[in-house]
Order: C-alpha cells, then sequence, then structure tokens
C-alpha cells in the first residue's frame, strides 16, 4: 500500500526555506499591521481593535488547524503552555493597543526592545555576539529616538507591553521546539486567547460590527498582525536558538524604515540610515551558538 508522503514533502520545502527568511516575513507583517489598525482608531477603541485582531485570527486558525485537539488531549504539561501562551497574547496585544494610542509607535516599539536586549545577551557568549549585540542596540536606539513624552500611563501600558513580547518569545520558542505544539500550538493558544479577551474588548468592539469598514478593516488587522507574523515566528522559531531571534528582532525597527519608504513616501534622515545599517551589521556579525 502506499503511504502518503505529503507531511514528509512539506517538512522537506520548510527545511529549504532558510530560516531567516521566515523572520523576514514575520518582520514586514509586523508592521502592515498596525497601519491597518491606524484606520480603525477613528472608529474604534484601542480594547476593541485588539479583541477583532485576535477573533479574526483565532477564527482563521479554527478553520485551518482544528487546534481545539490540543487543547482536550491527554498533554497535561503541554495545556498548561498553551493556556498561558493565549494569556500572554490576549493582554500582550490589549497593552500594546492601548500604548501606541496615547505615544509615538517608535517609542513603543524602543521599549518593546528593552527585554528583547536582555534575552540576546543571555546567549551571547563569545565577543561576536557581543559586538553583534551592542551594534544592533545602537542601531535601534538611533532609529527609535526614543522621547520620555506623552500620557504617564501610556508608558505604563509600553513597559507591561514589553514583559509581555519578552514572554511571548520565551513561550512561543519553547512551543516551537515541542513535537506536538508548533502552528498547531499557535493556533490553540490563539482559541484560549480569543476567550479570554472577551471581558476586555467586547464592549468597545461592538461598533465595528455595524460598520463593514472598520470590521474589514479588523479582519485586515488580524490576518497582517497575527496569523502571518506570528506562523512566521513558529517556522523560523523551530530551527534557531531564542538568543539568535531575540537579536533579529532588532530588524523591526529597521524595517519600519523601509515601509515608511515604500508605503508612505517618507524619506529617512543620515541618522536614520545609520541606525538602518548598524542594525544590518549587528545581524551579519551573529553567529548562531552550537
Amino acid at each position: 500500500m502506499r503511504t502518503d508522503s505529503r507531511p514528509e514533502a512539506v517538512t522537506r520545502r520548510r527545511a529549504a526555506v532558510p530560516a531567516w527568511s521566515y523572520f523576514a516575513g514575520s518582520a514586514v507583517f509586523h508592521y502592515l499591521g498596525p497601519s491597518f489598525a491606524v484606520l480603525l482608531f477613528a472608529r474604534v477603541a484601542p480594547l476593541g481593535v485588539a479583541g477583532l485582531r485576535i477573533w479574526s485570527a483565532a477564527i482563521l486558525f479554527a478553520a485551518w488547524r482544528r487546534p481545539w485537539r490540543l487543547l482536550t488531549g491527554p498533554d497535561a504539561a503541554g495545556r498548561h503552555l498553551l493556556v498561558g501562551w493565549g494569556l500572554v497574547l490576549a493582554l500582550m496585544n490589549c497593552c500594546f493597543y492601548l500604548a501606541i494610542s496615547r505615544l509615538p509607535l517608535g517609542t513603543v516599539a524602543a521599549i518593546e526592545y528593552l527585554p528583547v536586549i536582555a534575552l540576546a545577551a543571555l546567549g551571547a557568549r563569545t565577543p561576536r555576539n557581543l559586538a553583534a549585540l551592542v551594534a544592533a542596540v545602537g542601531g535601534v536606539y538611533v532609529l527609535t529616538d526614543v522621547r520620555l513624552t506623552g500620557q504617564p500611563l501610556g508608558f505604563v501600558f509600553a513597559f507591561a507591553n514589553a514583559g509581555l513580547f519578552a514572554a511571548y518569545i520565551m513561550i512561543a520558542h519553547r512551543a516551537a521546539r515541542r513535537s506536538a505544539s508548533g502552528v498547531d500550538g499557535l493556533a490553540a493558544a490563539m482559541l484560549v486567547a480569543a476567550v479570554l479577551v472577551v471581558p476586555l474588548g467586547a464592549w468597545q468592539s461592538a461598533p465595528a460590527f455595524t460598520d463593514l469598514v472598520a470590521l474589514g478593516a479588523g479582519i485586515g488587522v488580524g490576518i497582517s498582525s497575527s496569523v502571518i507574523p506570528y506562523v512566521c515566528d513558529q517556522l523560523a522559531m523551530a530551527r534557531m536558538a531564542r538568543s539568535t531571534y531575540a537579536l533579529l528582532v532588532a530588524l523591526l525597527p529597521a524595517t519600519a524604515t523601509v515601509i515608511g519608504v515604500v508605503v508612505l513616501r517618507q524619506i529617512p534622515s543620515p541618522a536614520e540610515i545609520a541606525g538602518v545599517g548598524l542594525v544590518i551589521a549587528g545581524v551579519a556579525l551573529h553567529r548562531e551558538p552550537r
């Protein structure tokens, strides 16, 4: 009898794609998503946007992966991991939108990167990798140009989002290395997040259900911010050390600069070009630990 080789073929095709290319896809959509959210803020409050993002992603994942099997399976440790992952996703998205509704996106991005620097430093055990980390951090500092202005509450949400983002990297990386998790685990965690975000976002998301433009933008935010980049993250994390992934997060501000040039016609200043160069130099210097 002939066996189905489709799973093996899919695995071979994934292995043929460099791990960094999955991260590049995640980085691009990481900033396309907020561009949809900008349209939504005029129609839906931040917690409502977070709810629409998570719910639309959860519906798509449920139809694609049927993830409830992981939540009802016999692996208790796996279930606990998925529930914790879902809790982090729900709170992280809420804090992110509450932060960018009060502070510039660049400031929130810079604060978000702070705990990621610590994760990268934990794995940078060679002089070369320490030099790569210093270059990447310097580039992020130049690019984001953090200014301590804006509403104080915005900084509370921004730092909360930063801590949750670090927790997301740790939990998602652990799930990516489990044989029964990966993308299916992400889908199950998104279902958990969809339930947990209901008390937070249900009331503020109500106007979108009578506004087709807002509803369509919410679905776009879910696909571009929670489906494509998170799936790319899982495919990258399955083949990358956590410290390497954390360092590559330094590409996000550089990606934002490129998207600003291409989409918004925002020409970078010489300092911003220097920042992009430092980030690229840091990524080029870094070597995966054995």
